[in-house]
């Protein structure tokens, strides 16, 4: 490897982890993309609020289920990382509403190089994310966004990347 390629930073594809179809497809797209190019995987997990609670244990019991269900989902994502990646993904989880996380994230770490999204299938749109991202949002990205449709196929993501 030449020292011009070793000093140059690893690339770092950022998935933003939900209960979507189209999460795995988004997934398997940018660990693809990973492994052809020498980066990592990092997912994000946001814990979005809920409706007030009133009682402070209630709320303190309630964050530790979000929390535990992160970590959990969290896990069983990694490990597909691993399998197609060789790689441990880099693992994020933030409180609050996940477009202003995500953006908050990519503000705090440079490393983060692409961002890569799943839109959705059929006729409901690409998603809120994605909407939010490519309208309202779009002068706040810095890195590029990348949009995998929903429908791909592993042998289509397989010959994309």
């Amino acid at each position: 490897m030449s020292d011009e390629k070793a000093r140059m930073p690893q690339r770092v594809f950022l998935v933003v982890v939900d209960e979507s179809e189209e999460l795995m497809v988004a997934l398997r797209y940018a660990c693809r993309r990973a492994v052809r190019t020498g980066g990592r995987v990092a997912l994000l997990y946001v814990i979005e609020p809920e409706a007030f609670l009133h009682w402070a244990s209630a709320e303190r019991l309630r964050d530790e289920e979000h929390r535990a269900q992160a970590e959990q989902r969290l896990q069983e994502l990694s490990s597909k990382v691993v399998d197609w990646t060789g790689d441990m993904p880099t693992l994020y989880i933030r409180r609050g509403l996940r477009r202003d996380e995500l953006l908050k994230l990519l503000d705090e770490e440079p490393n983060i190089s692409v961002l890569v999204l799943g839109s959705a299938k059929g006729r409901r749109g690409p998603g809120p994310l994605i909407t939010a991202l490519t309208r309202k949002y779009a002068g706040r990205l810095h890195i590029p966004l990348t949009i995998v449709p929903g429908s791909l196929t592993d042998e289509q993501i397989e010959a994309l990347t």
